[in-house]
């Protein structure tokens, strides 16, 4: 697989996730920087590494760049993750069986719910006031 990858595609709320997975020696990327860089906070590497744990390797096998778009921070970590999991399913028939095992391949369909009018936000009304 030397020059090869493995894409996989994850999205979440308003963020697209482009994820290439490739034999190396286990360099993440995002957009360019380290993973440490890209997600400072504490749960998100883990969230984002569950992936290969759940197919039992630990970042040291494969080479894995994201160029991922749009969305915050909690829309970038999981689309990330459904992406690098989709990735991994393409791998092996084993890979995608511990995936689905763990509910990883599955994407969240909870989007934005739009502004109705004569409110304030999707489901805030204005204050009633009797007098």
């Amino acid at each position: 697989m030397a020059g090869q990858y493995i894409e996989g595609v994850g999205r979440r709320k308003e963020s697209i996730a482009r994820v290439r997975v490739s034999s190396g020696t286990g360099i993440f990327t995002i957009n360019n920087k380290e993973l440490e860089a890209y997600f400072g906070r504490t749960g998100d590497m883990e969230a984002i590494l569950s992936p290969m744990k759940a197919i039992g390797q630990e970042r040291s096998v494969y080479d894995v760049t994201v160029l991922v778009k749009g969305g915050g921070v909690t829309g970038q970590t999981d689309s990330v993750k459904l992406g690098l999991a989709r990735a991994l399913a393409k791998m092996s028939d084993e890979y995608n069986i511990a995936l689905r095992k763990e509910n990883l391949l599955s994407r969240d369909p909870r989007i934005k719910e739009r502004k109705k009018p004569g409110l304030k936000r999707a489901r805030k009304a204005p204050t009633y006031t009797k007098r």
